[in-house]
């Protein structure tokens, strides 16, 4: 068998909501250009990312990566914090 490393899609996101055990919810930003107006739009994805160390809280920006389904919404997982609440505010 070939030893073939599996690409996972990874992002940034900042950390809205880490009320649930294990898990927390993260907003991506985006900005699109609306096809026939030209007028450039923002747009949102939220994701529940398992959290298996619980050390993010809301504010801080983290990098999510692709994963097996913990559950049933839960289909990535916190790879590094990227900033945290405090460094993001000043």
């Amino acid at each position: 068998m070939e030893n073939t490393k599996v690409i996972r899609r990874s992002r940034v996101a900042k950390v809205i909501a880490d009320s649930t055990e294990k898990t927390i919810k993260v907003e991506i930003e985006g900005i699109v250009q609306h096809p026939r107006y030209k007028k450039y739009i923002k747009r949102h994805t939220r994701f529940l990312v398992h959290d298996p160390e619980e050390k993010c809280k809301v504010g801080d920006l983290v990098r999510i990566e692709e994963c097996r389904p913990v559950s049933k919404t839960k289909k990535w997982i916190v790879r590094e914090i990227v900033k945290t609440a405090d460094s993001v505010a000043e």
